[in-house]
């Protein structure tokens, strides 16, 4: 190759200089033109919800679209193949869907680094066949709640682009950027600060995923018009992403900060200006605040207690009793989800125990707050035997003793490791299979209004029984859970006298009747369910 000669080197050093400066190229090594944002503004127009009204007291479906139901036999599941797959959903008893995200992203996979906030993932299918799904799942009394990551986009996506380019782009200010290194960082066990070239710029999870600079009004208001795009086709809701880091104030207040709860109750109030939504919040670090912030919030931490009390653990079942005395009704619980760091799939958990498995759905679904169900849990699908981190979460759904259920072709990755044995196909028609239980205990809350909205009270945890009631106007169930392997009673005061209590589970169970002071003695089961309904 022929050199470059001194002086025209030092011209062309110059001009790139000079285009960096004004925002054009340079700095990154890329002098191609810049690609362009789409920064159109949108307005409210509110389609509207042909929803019930209860619809957001659940429970929700977690849906990892790539590995749910691949309909063109590519390996990656779709859009479409989620459609084929809505009658399952709505028989499980689901009311809401949460998508992880279906956006265009740059990683490929799990979708968090996001490169178009208007327009769905290629390997998803398209927006006709998100709008196609949305119209499919409300024709069945499911909403669609999607995920929005407001605290960072992809490296790639034309906003950083632009940012990245030079300190005078005009979109320099949309990101976290200082001229030199800072120090005296440590976020995650780790330096949140990349080498951008032309400055240093802030990325928590991944230098691929720069944080956007949420102090900006106008980066605000450009995801307000993002989130209207979305509720303005139908969209029912969203979960928002990682918002205890969506400002940082310093090396030691780079979480939980107050802005964050001020950035999202603007979001809340912009999904309220629409019928029937729901926004859910994840904040793993402080949850509880979220839970006012945005109208609910993952109870991180309590679904720990959840499946140890499964296990018969007496301070982890005294946790659960205790949970809904202080946290507001609704937050959102789980048993586990796609993050690793929630803990692993619960059959993992339970060592395939599904005794203890049971136990944890029951509680799951029949205390308030707005339960989600990952996908694969109601059929105790493990985690891959051959991966690990999060991808071990994140197989294909287990639809048949092969991968044949969820594709034609090679899927994406590794499937889960008990699929011959925990599968839909193998559990479909099965009266004792787990998937009947899941499918028994969210008819049970469907059925009983106090069990899907109604009040907590009267929460007793007596060594490995727990029992609790929840109560509408006209109805009051008793719900008794005995964790441990041996019979166990409780004596419930506080009833109306003489009073019926209705069984409603299990479906051998009798009915019994409050005494003149109103009390009752109700014999649990080791490692049972049982509940009882007063109606007036």
């Amino acid at each position: 190759m022929m050199s470059t000669p001194p002086l025209r080197r030092l011209a062309l050093t110059l001009l790139l200089l000079a285009l960096a400066a004004c925002g054009g190229g340079g700095g990154s090594g890329d002098t191609g033109p810049l690609p362009e944002v789409d920064t159109r503004a949108v307005a409210q127009d509110d389609p509207g919800s042909t929803l019930p009204a209860n619809w957001r007291q659940g429970p929700f479906a977690e849906i990892f679209v790539r590995a749910y139901q691949d309909s063109d036999g590519d390996g990656i599941g779709d859009l479409r193949g989620l459609i084929s797959r809505l009658d399952y959903l709505k028989d499980l008893g689901v009311t809401g869907l949460w998508l992880m995200p279906v956006t265009a992203s740059q990683d490929g996979d799990h979708g968090y680094a996001v490169t178009d906030y208007r327009r769905i993932e290629r390997d998803y299918g398209s927006l006709a066949d998100f709008d196609a799904l949305v119209a499919a799942a409300h024709a069945r009394g499911i909403g669609v709640v999607i995920d929005y990551v407001m605290n960072h986009s992809a490296a790639q996506h034309p906003a950083f682009v632009n940012s990245k380019a030079g300190t005078g782009n005009a979109f320099r200010d949309w990101y976290v950027w200082q001229a030199g290194h800072p120090s005296g960082w440590n976020v995650f066990g780790s330096d949140p600060w990349r080498n951008g070239f032309t400055g240093w710029y802030y990325a928590a999870f991944w230098d691929q995923m720069p944080d956007f600079n949420l102090k900006s009004a106008t980066v605000v208001d450009w995801h307000h018009d993002n989130l209207r795009f979305w509720l303005n086709r139908g969209v029912d809701g969203f979960r928002f992403d990682a918002v205890g880091n969506l400002v940082e104030n310093g090396p030691s207040a780079w979480e939980s900060q107050p802005q964050n709860y001020t950035l999202m109750r603007g979001v809340k109030a912009l999904v309220a200006g629409y019928e029937r939504r729901f926004l859910v919040c994840e904040s793993p670090a402080n949850p509880l605040p979220f839970g006012d912030a945005c109208g609910s919030a993952f109870a991180f931490g309590h679904q720990f207690d959840l499946i140890a009390a499964a296990r018969g653990d007496a301070t982890a079942v005294r946790a659960v009793a205790d949970y809904f005395k202080t946290a507001p009704l609704t937050m959102s619980t789980m048993l586990s989800n796609h993050d690793s760091f929630a803990g692993q799939r619960a059959w993992d958990q339970f060592n395939g125990d599904q005794a203890q498995y049971r136990l944890a759905a029951a509680t799951l679904l029949l205390m308030p707050g707005t339960p989600f169900i990952y996908y694969g849990e109601e059929i105790g699908m493990a985690g891959a035997a051959t991966l690990s981190g999060d991808p071990k979460l994140r197989t294909p759904m287990s639809w048949t003793a092969t991968s044949a259920g969820f594709t034609s072709g090679t899927p994406f990755r590794a499937v889960s490791a008990n699929i011959a044995s925990q599968n839909v196909a193998a559990q479909l028609t099965a009266s004792n299979s787990l998937l009947a239980w899941y499918r028994a205990m969210t008819a049970l809350r469907r059925a009983n209004p106090s069990l899907n909205g109604g009040s907590y009270e009267a929460a007793v945890a007596s060594g490995s029984l727990l029992h609790f009631q929840r109560a509408v106007a006209g109805e009051r169930s008793l719900v008794l859970i005995n964790y441990g392997r041996s019979n166990a009673s409780a004596t419930v005061d506080g009833l109306p006298a003489s009073a019926t209590l209705n069984n409603a589970f299990p479906p051998s169970g009798t009915d019994l009747a409050t005494d003149a002071g109103g009390s009752v003695t109700v014999t649990v089961p080791a490692q049972s369910v049982r509940v009882l309904v007063l109606r007036s």
